[in-house]
């Protein structure tokens, strides 16, 4: 049985605004909430500790946020580090065979390539990996003349077009003597880019009709490949 005086003093810090875990602190009893509660139930609480709680509900609810990501964050770095684990040989055979990485060229070119029967290759993309991979996908799978290289920017008009074009000649490795013209897009005119970030779009040209036409037919046969398949 607690003492009288514990009750009245709990009264006192009530009235006071505490909270009932301060009061459970500061009088070193270990008793539930809902003692307190009855003790203290006909107490008029200062407006201070209505403000007082609204700032604590805030500061729990951006702790409980703030756990709830970490852990969603964990949960998705070790479903991705399963991911890796369980496709580790695939890399192994990608980065062994040449065979396989001309068909992923292929495929990627299929993707974003040129469509149309122009006697050279033609490959364009904005995100700077995918045209990094391109590239080098290219140099490993063919003996290139790096002469033959051609890049051309596609940018908005608020862009500074040196910056970019020395930008995407260090990523591709392409000297800037081999860029054409930039071509702006007249859309963009007078309109502030909101993404700044944006590199652009790096069109890649290869002067090789033979390279153009592999790529395409090693495509073509991977997609006739799977037509033939049922479900």
């Amino acid at each position: 049985m607690l003492p009288v005086s514990s009750q009245e003093r709990a009264a006192q810090l009530r009235r006071k605004g505490k909270t009932y875990s301060e009061i459970k602190r500061l009088l070193k009893i270990d008793i539930p909430k809902s003692t307190l509660s009855y003790w203290c139930r006909n107490i008029t609480l200062p407006r201070s500790y209505h403000v007082k709680v609204q700032k604590l509900n805030k500061l729990n609810f951006a702790k409980a946020q703030e756990i709830s990501s970490r852990k969603r964050k964990e949960r998705q770095q070790a479903f991705f580090e399963s991911l890796d684990a369980q496709n580790k040989d695939l890399l192994h055979v990608f980065a062994a065979d040449n065979r396989t990485r001309k068909i992923v060229l292929a495929v990627l070119y299929l993707a974003e390539g040129s469509k149309s029967s122009r006697g050279s290759l033609m490959f364009g993309n904005s995100d700077p990996a995918i045209v990094l991979m391109f590239v080098n996908l290219m140099r490993e799978c063919y003996k290139l003349d790096e002469r033959k290289f051609r890049c051309t920017l596609q940018c908005r008009a608020d862009q500074d077009i040196k910056k970019l074009e020395k930008f995407w000649s260090e990523t591709t490795r392409i000297p800037l003597s081999q860029f054409y013209g930039a071509r702006v897009d007249k859309r963009t005119l007078g309109r502030v880019s909101e993404k700044r970030e944006y590199k652009g779009v790096c069109r890649i040209d290869y002067f090789s009709s033979a390279v153009d036409l592999e790529l395409k037919r090693i495509a073509q046969q991977v997609m006739t490949s799977f037509s033939k398949k049922g479900p």
